[in-house]
């Protein structure tokens, strides 16, 4: 799907698909539109697709980490990680803290790893029902 057309899907979402996808702010009548809304969960699903940004959250999803700590975890490069980890906290998916010369990351909500699991448990159940690739 070209740029034009995603943008035009954008703009034609219905209110019913609008409270679909955010029941809460569409209850509290906030000012973003349909379109800004996707647009939003379309970054948020862009900042999941990478593998290694999914492991770099499950290893902070059990407490703060430093960069190296999870450079020796996960057995990547340190400018990997920290690449990935740039990426995740542009996407407010990771908070830091400073303590002297040191930067944790942590989740910045759990509710990102129950994200996670959902998508893990459709992209199995889609695949089991795959008969050919």
């Amino acid at each position: 799907m070209g740029k034009a057309a995603e943008r035009k899907v954008l703009r034609t979402a219905t209110a019913a698909q609008e409270e679909k996808l955010h029941p809460v702010e569409a209850s509290r009548g906030e000012a973003l539109s349909a379109g800004e809304r996707l647009q939003t969960v379309a970054f948020l699903a862009k900042s999941l697709s990478d593998e290694n940004r999914l492991r770099i959250l499950l290893c902070v999803s059990n407490g703060k980490k430093s960069v190296s700590s999870l450079v020796e975890e996960l057995g990547l490069s340190q400018p990997l990680v920290s690449h990935h980890l740039k990426e995740l906290k542009r996407s407010l998916l990771v908070k830091i803290e400073r303590s002297g010369p040191f930067i944790y990351y942590e989740l910045s909500d759990p509710k990102i790893m129950d994200v996670a699991r959902m998508l893990s448990e459709v992209a199995s159940n889609l695949l089991s029902l795959r008969k050919t690739f």
